[in-house]
């Protein structure tokens, strides 16, 4: 049902995953240091036997609200360990009440076409197939088996589109909720989509979150592109970058990036208001198919040319391109 899950399956395989690198992020006051000593894990070690038990221990920490621990495959064939910490008084996403309404159910036909789709992603994936047309609002691959895939869930949320709107914000179980936010993406009526997809972008839980914004970044660049009234609020993106959870950042920058792309003063205004920090460390993040929605993002923030991006970048000087548009925006001058 999920999509988008952790791609640690061939280092379990093999026996318990090692870790290549601990990654702290959102930690402001507290000592990035202190939170990996009190991890109890380094590169070289195994990942921690409970992940529940490491977050408790890290939210003991004076000053530490909210830890959360997620690993990633693969940095030179180990894992990455990233680990989320929430300040007290610091930056905050907030999330809104698990849904209660266990009345709510998708249709099987629904259920399984999703599951079909997210069968033909994950081998597109894997062959490095993702391209994609968004052209009416929503993701068309060009993958053959993700298109035809695709194109079923248009017609059934043309079908069900009242229900899965609802199932989206309302339904009790969070794999429900997590289906329908990707499938009401397909949905006609894109006005009634967005406003029930921003509520899902503050779900309690991270799938239905990722899928949220997945369905969105389709009618966002719909709404980026075509003009008309409808516009989607890119204020729960960038509040986004402030997640403990990496899918919630990575996403959001991907989305964000849209914005930008096209001039949009107002997105690149909550960001540097709101997320420049949290932009600023995920575009130090040593695995680099992560950092690099995020570089892209605040070179886009500081006016530099793609061309001067990647030019630092196949340097291997993205520190110092990092530093640089760090101190312009922080002091307003090039």
């Amino acid at each position: 049902m999920k999509w988008m899950i952790i791609a640690l399956a061939a280092a379990l395989a093999a026996g318990q995953p090692r870790i290549g690198v601990v990654e702290v992020f959102g930690a402001r006051r507290v000592p990035a240091e202190r939170i990996r000593r009190e991890l109890g894990v380094k590169p070289g070690d195994p990942l921690p036997k409970s992940k529940g038990e490491a977050e408790e221990r890290l939210e003991e920490i004076d000053g530490v609200v909210r830890a959360h621990l997620e690993a990633w495959c693969c940095e030179q064939g180990r894992a990455v360990l990233y680990v989320g910490i929430e300040e007290r008084g610091g930056p905050h996403f907030e999330l809104r009440p698990e849904p209660s309404d266990d009345s709510l159910a998708l249709p099987e036909e629904v259920v399984s076409a999703y599951e079909d789709f997210a069968a033909a992603l994950a081998r597109a994936t894997a062959e490095g197939d993702l391209g994609e047309d968004l052209s009416r609002g929503h993701s068309l691959m060009q993958n053959v088996a993700c298109r035809v895939a695709q194109q079923r869930l248009e017609a059934l949320a043309e079908l069900h589109e009242q229900l899965l709107l609802r199932a989206a914000v309302e339904a009790a179980d969070p794999d429900t909720r997590a289906v329908a936010a990707y499938v009401a993406g397909y949905a006609r009526n894109k006005a009634a989509a967005a406003e029930a997809l921003q509520m899902a972008l503050r779900d309690p839980e991270p799938a239905v979150r990722r899928n949220a914004a997945r369905a969105m970044k389709g009618i966002a660049y719909l709404a980026l592109t075509k003009g008309g009234p409808m516009r989607v609020q890119p204020t729960w993106f960038v509040e986004m970058l402030n997640s403990v959870v990496l899918s919630d950042r990575l996403e959001a920058a991907q989305v964000l990036s849209m914005y930008l792309e096209r001039g949009d003063e107002a997105a690149a205004a909550q960001i540097r208001e709101r997320a420049l920090a949290s932009l600023l460390e995920m575009a130090r993040w040593q695995h680099l198919a992560h950092a690099l929605p995020a570089y892209w993002l605040l070179g886009m923030l500081g006016g530099v040319p793609q061309e001067e991006m990647e030019k630092a970048w196949a340097a291997g000087e993205r520190e110092r391109m990092v530093a640089r548009i760090e101190k312009q925006l922080r002091t307003g001058r090039k």
